[in-house]
């Protein structure tokens, strides 16, 4: 057999820990399948004091992560540091730099800087690994990279940050508005104290930037998708998605279009049989739609057991000597993402409103409509007083809830006809569009 692959791991948190006791637990086994033994030689953290609850005895340590990655004694460097710059990103380059393959979780250095480190991987002959740096413990990358490849993929899209349908879910289920289920996302440590990366929809950006370039050749660019998070649901919007048979998710999409690659992160109404309306909670799901193949992938898209598999997966690659370009193709190959419209975006739209209860309120609003030529499929309208979901009684002076459920158009044109209907003041508070997708 081989000489031990030796690892050196850079951040002990709770995937970096889950990381060493799995290698551990699993050494016989890995190297039965690999050929070569694994083992943990050197690790990186800021508190050694720390109990981990895995055997460290035995280990080199170094206060620096960029010490560690150029250390002669280590094979390969393990980055579970995170954050798109700082200390990751100056030891993953000094890791490559130094003819060490790399295998990281970290989504934002990959999609930020993803091209640039391939790059250099490249270079210097040596890999870049990063099955879990989207959907945790789904091995959604190897299945785009290496599974697919016989496939033209014409989109991807899925549930890509748990926190988000955590929310939601709670919020469905429970009837509870989104800042209560917020704080106990953030008490159980599903969210963080600034949730800004995860409801916002950032962190999904990084991760779709990701699968899109797998899917489509493109370089991973997050400034190239449109963003929207969930913090403008209400259990208003979620009682009417159920009403019409539909469960609001945050999406992130990919997919092919005449204009080019369109990448989008929103809520959206999916229909309540569509294998991604019934994952609930931290879960996550991909679903992509080959030419040859669809498939939906559906599993734990965050925690330390799940990442740590993921780490560990593309480890044991390394052990066996299996490797391909980071990215599928070789980073020259790789073409600019560029930004489709999404204004161009045809689909059917859920718009809420707040309507000035007057006479000519509905003529105003179906005149705007009809001026941008969206036919509209149903209008419901519910008792005044309940435009977040509550059930105080009437008054005289509430605004009426009218939501609104077009057939196919476009986002440029319900857009157009929105803020007509604001510049013509027949409703009180800013409107809610909601994309849906349908069979």
């Amino acid at each position: 057999m081989a000489s031990p692959l030796r690892i050196g791991l850079a951040g002990l948190g709770t995937v970096g820990s889950g990381v060493v006791r799995m290698l551990a637990r699993r050494r016989d086994e890995i190297a039965a399948r690999t050929g070569r033994a694994v083992e943990v030689v050197a690790v990186s953290a800021r508190d050694r004091s720390r109990d981990r609850a895995c055997d460290l005895s035995r280990v080199r340590w170094f206060d620096n992560a960029v010490d560690l990655a150029r250390d002669p004694d280590i094979d390969v460097f393990v980055e579970l540091i995170g954050g798109q710059a700082g200390a990751a990103k100056a030891a993953v380059e000094a890791a490559l730099a130094a003819g060490k393959p790399v295998v990281t979780a970290n989504k934002a250095l990959l999609a930020h800087h993803g091209v640039a480190l391939a790059t250099l991987a490249e270079a210097k002959g040596v890999g870049l690994y990063f099955e879990a740096a989207v959907a945790g413990g789904i091995p959604v990358v190897k299945t785009l990279r290496e599974a697919l490849v016989g496939n033209r993929i014409e989109r991807v899209s899925g549930i890509l940050n748990g926190t988000c349908n955590f929310i939601l879910t709670k919020m469905q289920d429970e009837g509870i508005p989104f800042e209560a289920v917020l704080a106990e996302a953030q008490a159980l440590g599903y969210a963080e104290a600034d949730p800004t990366f995860d409801v916002d929809g950032f962190d999904t950006a990084h991760k779709l930037a990701i699968l899109a370039s797998l899917a489509f050749g493109v370089t991973p660019d997050p400034e190239a998708i449109h963003v929207e998070g969930i913090r403008s649901i209400t259990l208003a919007d979620l009682n009417a998605a159920e009403e019409l048979g539909y469960r609001v998710k945050l999406l992130g999409v990919a997919m092919r279009t005449e204009s080019g690659i369109e990448q989008r992160v929103h809520p959206t109404m999916v229909p309540k049989h569509w294998p991604l309306a019934q994952v609930a909670g931290v879960t996550n799901a991909v679903a992509i739609d080959g030419d040859a193949v669809a498939l939906t992938l559906v599993g734990p898209g965050a925690g330390g057991d799940a990442t740590a598999s993921a780490v560990v997966s593309d480890v044991c690659d390394l052990a066996a000597g299996r490797g391909c370009a980071a990215f599928g193709v070789r980073a020259a190959a790789l073409q600019p993402a560029g930004r489709a419209a999404i204004q161009r975006h045809e689909g059917g739209y859920y718009i809420r409103l707040a309507v000035v209860d007057r006479p000519g309120s509905a003529a105003t609003i179906a005149r705007h409509m009809a001026e941008q030529n969206i036919s509209l499929e149903s209008i419901m309208q519910h008792r005044r007083g309940r435009p977040h979901g509550g059930d105080r009684p009437d008054s005289a002076d509430d605004p009426a809830p009218v939501v609104l459920i077009t057939y196919a158009t476009t986002e440029d044109a319900v857009r157009r006809a929105i803020a007509a209907i604001e510049a013509d003041g027949v409703i009180t508070a800013a409107p809610q569009m909601i994309r849906i997708e349908k069979d």
